[in-house]
């Protein structure tokens, strides 16, 4: 089953969620691909890179995020573990793990803690370059319907990443200096 058809099937084919987040994780997919083949580093997969980045939002469409046609009952912040969840049902273990880990930049138990967050009290931040690549790409695009086209600007994003603290922006430069962005 290809990513395409995962997405229509939990969200719904011809539904607003489903056409929103495709055209956002198309964004990210092709610039992870893109970021990828610039570091031209034979030890990337990347079809699995391409197909995690198709479904690391999978589990929005379990979420109540009416601004792009969700009503689910779970907050937005759990769509990466419902994400997890789903895809691990769906036999697809490594994908699962982006899902959970593409967050911000990562969550740590800390953030978790520090921030009161409803999620489990574990780490949860990428840890292959697979994973990171995903992540990094996920950040420069929003779901908010009227920005699907917009990349972000390095400074766009890190300024969205300062609201969660210095160390969140440090791993975003980290990230800049690793992709050779």
């Amino acid at each position: 089953m290809t990513p395409e058809n995962l997405l229509a099937r939990h969200f719904g084919p011809a539904t607003t969620a489903c056409g929103i987040v495709l055209a956002h994780s198309r964004h990210v997919a092709a610039k992870a691909l893109a970021v990828a083949r610039r570091l031209r580093d034979p030890s990337l997969d990347l079809r699995f890179l391409e197909e995690a980045a198709l479904l690391h939002d999978i589990g929005v469409c379990r979420t109540n995020s009416t601004g792009i046609g969700c009503t689910g009952e779970a907050p937005y912040i759990l769509h990466g573990i419902i994400g997890r969840e789903i895809l691990e049902a769906e036999g697809l273990p490594r994908h699962a793990l982006v899902c959970e880990r593409h967050i911000g930049v990562g969550l740590t138990v800390e953030d978790i803690e520090r921030q009161s967050l409803p999620l489990p009290r574990r780490d949860m931040v990428p840890l292959s370059r697979e994973e990171r690549i995903v992540c990094f790409a996920d950040l420069f695009f929003s779901k908010k319907p009227r920005s699907l086209d917009h990349e972000k600007h390095p400074d766009e994003v890190r300024a969205n990443l300062l609201r969660y603290g210095d160390h969140k922006v440090a791993i975003f430069e980290e990230w800049l200096a690793e992709f050779e962005v």
